[in-house]
């Protein structure tokens, strides 16, 4: 059974590296090279990155406005966290597509650009694309390890607010709300790392897709 497992998953594996091959092959017929399309998932990874920032600083704002609940309908505030909540777990999903999808042409950009280089006769022109490789390779690694920590700091913050909503739907009461400040601080601190790794991940795109563009 295990046998059959790994055989189709591999399958899988395989099912989905042909289609991305066809994707790209079509994309080139009409005009659109690999290289562009990298640069147009990261221009869209790095409004995702900006978006997701925007919202967890909208969910910070309102489990911080719960803390200062002075009486009234505690089910209203749950209905608006669990909001916050879920919009915050989408933009996370967003953002690690989005990622994913870039590793994919990367791959096969970077696959396709060695290929063609061992294909010159000339030696000049052969050391001058595998210097803009090496380079493009060099951006690269230092775009997608600033996305990819941005990314790890998600899954901390959206761990506390998925505890405290559920504590709060289970517990509309003071207690409540004394466990949303008590950890607090902790999100705010959370929330506040996750914006600079964003931002330093938007600013890693941004430099990325200025190389792409002068090369």
């Amino acid at each position: 059974m295990n046998n059959l497992k790994h055989i189709g998953i591999l399958f899988l594996v395989i099912l989905l590296a042909a289609c991305s091959s066809m994707y790209y092959s079509g994309l080139e017929k009409i005009g659109i090279p690999k290289r562009d399309v990298l640069v147009y998932r990261v221009e869209k990874a790095r409004d995702t990155q900006e978006a997701t920032k925007e919202q967890f600083k909208s969910a910070l704002e309102q489990f911080t406005a719960v803390t200062n609940y002075q009486g009234g309908d505690l089910e209203s505030l749950y209905k608006k966290l669990n909001r916050e909540y879920e919009a915050s777990a989408s933009k996370a999903r967003e953002v690690g597509t989005r990622i994913a999808d870039i590793e994919d042409v990367s791959a096969a950009l970077f696959k396709e650009w060695e290929q063609e280089i061992s294909q010159y006769s000339s030696l000049t022109l052969k050391q001058s694309s595998q210097s803009k490789l090496d380079a493009t390779r060099a951006h690269y690694k230092q775009l997608i390890i600033a996305m990819k920590n941005a990314e790890a700091r998600i899954q901390p913050v959206l761990t506390v607010f998925n505890d405290q909503v559920m504590y709060l739907k289970h517990n509309l009461n003071a207690q409540a709300i004394t466990s949303l400040k008590n950890e607090l601080s902790v999100l705010q601190s959370d929330v506040s790392s996750l914006i600079a790794s964003m931002e330093k991940s938007i600013e890693e795109a941004n430099i990325f897709i200025r190389n792409m563009e002068k090369n």
